[in-house]
């Protein structure tokens, strides 16, 4: 009995393989039948429609994740062109911006190279402007040979002011427009003379003008340079350009009149300067002092002698 128990595995996997076997000539007799044949040839024809859009599905779906594919690299490469683009116009303007300072550089230079004063060249590092004060700070200071008092020119020769104080590395500088400040100017065609003082923001007024001077509108005003008495040097060297007439107010009853001017450069916008480091105004260097000597008869001044006191001529204003 075990031992019929013990076969049937063996006669089951028999029977199963002489079931398909069967099935399988059953199913190969019944190919080559001619209705099994037309039956096929129907249903290929019936399901060909259904084939072919499940085929036009598929391309369809492919071309879809192709042009995805595509347009994401598009993307990425558009992404790739604007930063590049992007850079190369960041790199223009800051090619802009150094020939636009080399421009200003190489102007003051070649105006450093025709002054008859030495200088320094120096960069604004801040602007102070208040409601009474307009200074610059200058990248240039103790270490440099600047010291207070110094004249400060911009573009031009144009007057931009004077150094008020003065650090190690660097240095203040009054400006022309500040309230505090006052220049003797004189005007380019008549030579007359009037001071000209700061008005904020960024505007000057000449004040005591003669009155019977003509003053005409676009006129030049240059620092007059002269001395104030008593040996007294101007604390401006002579014909610096400080602006033009802008307006002239005259008052009938008054023995003066004002000029507006407008400053030579844009004192609000300064980026570079020259600093004039070796005219000093003020006093006079103890051996240029002037002595109460007695000249020679033929006018001449004895020999070793300073040159002598003289009645200094009051300016005019």
């Amino acid at each position: 009995m075990s031992a019929i128990f013990a076969n049937r595995p063996a006669r089951r996997r028999a029977v199963t393989y002489l079931a398909f076997l069967g099935l399988s000539l059953v199913m190969m007799a019944a190919s080559a039948n001619p209705l099994v044949i037309d039956l096929q040839r129907g249903l290929g024809f019936a399901f060909r429609p259904v084939q072919s859009t499940l085929d036009r599905i598929g391309h369809d779906v492919s071309s879809i994740a192709d042009a995805i594919a595509e347009i994401d690299a598009l993307r990425t490469e558009n992404e790739a062109l604007r930063a590049e683009n992007d850079r190369i116009q960041q790199q223009a303007l800051q090619a802009l911006e150094t020939r636009r300072q080399n421009d200003l550089l190489t102007g003051l230079l070649q105006l450093r190279n025709g002054f008859e004063y030495r200088t320094i060249a120096a960069a604004v590092i801040a602007r102070e402007s208040i409601e009474v004060q307009q200074r610059i700070t200058l990248d240039r200071g103790a270490a440099d040979g600047v010291a207070i008092g110094n004249v400060v020119i911009g573009a031009g020769g144009a007057l931009v002011g004077r150094v008020v104080d003065v650090r190690q590395t660097s240095s203040i500088v009054q400006l022309i427009s500040d309230s505090a400040s006052t220049v003797i100017g004189q005007l380019l065609t008549s030579a007359t003379t009037g001071e000209v003082v700061g008005q904020l923001p960024n505007s000057l007024t000449m004040r005591n003008i003669d009155a019977a001077a003509v003053v005409g509108l676009g006129e030049e005003v240059v620092t007059a340079g002269i001395e104030l008495g008593g040996g007294i040097r101007s604390p401006y060297p002579k014909g610096l350009v400080i602006g033009r007439v802008i307006d002239v107010r005259r008052d009938a009853n008054e023995v003066v009149q004002t000029a507006f001017i407008e400053p030579a450069v844009m004192l609000d916008r300064l980026e570079f300067v020259l600093v004039i480091l070796d005219y000093r105004g003020g006093l006079l260097e103890p051996d240029e002092q002037p002595t109460d000597c007695q000249p020679n008869q033929d006018g001449t001044i004895p020999g070793g002698e300073q040159p002598c006191i003289g009645a200094s001529p009051t300016p005019s204003r």
